[in-house]
């Protein structure tokens, strides 16, 4: 088939062959593509609503101040003329807009392999696995606490689906293994089991550091080339309300200082460390965000940088968090508002409260993506395999996810409202016309291959055939499919001698103690 063959039928939904090997052939999945989100946002606010959410996130950050927990924070704050008084720092409007002005509206991170080259910001959509659960579950063993086998088959996973387009935080936390040393293993296997782009946890300088270094070996990059371009990232969290700690203020500025990518993300959940009103979270979601923004963009003026939210609300029976509500859903799309506001990609989630793959699971988790579709998020966080409110990670609900994920890539697809003449179809519809039917005619023969979407989990026989081939449920499909993707799973080709640095990179560390701990 012919390249230009090949971009019509991926534009259409079809099945297109493209330069990056998925890893198996267990499934006739969508291409790699980045999705480009074409519909407007959804906007809950009024121009009035978001001058009042803004003028209130400036009155938090120059009458209430953030508590900046990190000694080189608060000094590059007090340099910069903020009212400091101990780790409370206040900022007024004109030094937050200022700084945020130096902050880039979308750019590029470029992983080990170029073809895998992500967009974050404009319309572009990125979607990420799930990341830092403690525990995992499946169908045959239920839940456990997270190893690093687990870990190595969600790697796999991550890799093998074309929809998933960043490698986050681990997917389970591989607990069977020393949490001084737990990142040079972890980051090893992420950077040779997959080729996209890699996250490094902000937890204590060793760790930025040495996860810096690994992508760079892996690359083959010398630091030049590491520095002039993004190539990895991190992910940053307030402590809410109105806190940010030490280590992950000292990851930040590590990364900012290198031109690497932060995405700041307070995790606001109203009732409990935010405001019970959904206004009163963002603000609050906001004003923390946008102070660690400001902090970066002024130690190195233009340093990519992204704003995320994780505004949900708590079950006010039990105080047990509550995800894909409509209460996140309006949170994430009046933040969207305000970020686009503000100039700067979005971050968001795709997250449930359910226990096990089930319909609560997904549905929570769908009114998730969604809202991140209507809000036009740029960057999704957990998009494949979050349950327990993130204590869990499952295989199963991985690939129900990016079911879901690519459906939403689909709609997203010009093919889908083309207007054209043939699109029309008036020659069809006069050929069939009154009460006749288009399985037999022209138009729908060229057509009906790529026509529609093809699922990889859904079932959409009748229940007799269904029944017929054994009656198996949703989660029971996509454990077979997980195991089958495992058992068939080819690693990505990778540079040999840059392999082997790595390794040795990761044996030096090791026998150095790693990073400290407390235990």
């Amino acid at each position: 088939m012919s390249d230009d063959a090949n971009r019509k039928r991926a534009r259409a939904g079809g099945r297109a062959g493209n330069k990056i090997r998925a890893g198996s052939a267990v499934l006739d999945q969508m291409p790699w593509r980045i999705p480009v989100n074409p519909d407007r946002p959804t906007e809950p606010l009024d121009a009035d609503g978001v001058q009042a959410v803004h003028k209130a996130t400036m009155r938090i950050l120059k009458e209430i101040g953030i508590e900046f927990l990190n000694p080189e924070a608060v000094a590059y704050l007090k340099q910069a003329g903020c009212v400091v008084n101990g780790t409370n720092v206040k900022m007024d409007e004109d030094f937050v807009m200022e700084m945020l002005s130096h902050a880039p509206e979308s750019f590029t991170i470029t992983p080990r392999n170029p073809e895998r080259e992500v967009i974050m910001g404009g319309k572009h959509m990125l979607f990420v696995n799930v990341s830092s659960p403690p525990n995992s579950w499946d169908l045959e063993r239920g839940k456990r606490t997270g190893d690093f086998e687990t870990f190595k088959d969600f790697m796999k996973l991550t890799q093998y689906f074309n929809c998933i387009h960043i490698a986050g935080g681990y997917p389970v936390e591989p607990v069977d293994i020393h949490a001084s040393v737990r990142h040079l293993d972890c980051l090893y296997e992420k950077l040779t089991l997959t080729d996209k782009v890699v996250h490094a946890y902000s937890l204590g300088a060793e760790r930025v550091e040495d996860v810096m270094e690994m992508v760079r070996i892996a690359g083959g990059l010398s630091h030049e080339e590491f520095e002039a371009k993004p190539r990895m990232y991190t992910n940053i969290n307030s402590v809410s309300p109105l806190q940010h700690d030490y280590p992950m203020l000292d990851g930040a500025m590590r990364l900012a200082k290198r031109g690497q990518p932060v995405v700041v993300t307070p995790f606001t959940l109203a009732g409990a460390m935010a405001p019970v009103t959904m206004s009163g979270a963002v603000t609050l979601s906001l004003a923390e965000g946008l102070a660690a923004v400001a902090l970066l963009q002024y130690i190195n003026p233009g340093c990519p940088v992204a704003l995320g939210t994780f505004t949900s609300n708590v079950d006010m029976k039990s105080g047990a968090p509550a995800f894909g509500t409509p209460e996140y859903m309006r949170a994430t799309q009046m933040t969207g508002q305000l970020v686009r506001y503000y100039k700067l990609p979005l971050r968001s989630s795709g997250c449930c409260a359910a226990n096990v793959p089930d319909g609560q699971a997904m549905w929570e988790t769908s009114n998730a993506l969604w809202a991140a579709v209507q809000s036009r998020t740029n960057m999704v966080y957990h998009s494949a395999g979050w349950l327990e409110g993130g204590l869990i990670a499952s295989p199963e609900k991985f690939i129900m996810d990016c079911e879901v994920l690519q459906m939403i890539q689909r709609y997203f697809e010009d093919a889908v409202t083309a207007v054209t003449p043939d699109d029309l179809a008036f020659d069809a519809i006069k050929q069939v016309g009154p009460g006749g039917h288009y399985f037999g005619c022209q138009h729908t023969q060229d057509r009906y291959q790529t026509a529609f979407y093809a699922p990889m989990v859904s079932d959409w026989r009748n229940y007799e055939a269904w029944q017929l081939d054994g009656s198996v449920w949703t989660v029971e499909r996509a454990h077979r499919l997980y195991k089958q993707i495992i058992a068939e799973f080819e690693a990505p080709e990778m540079n040999g001698a840059h392999q082997e640095e790595l390794r040795q990179f990761v044996a030096k560390r090791k026998q150095e103690g790693g990073a400290p701990t407390d235990f």
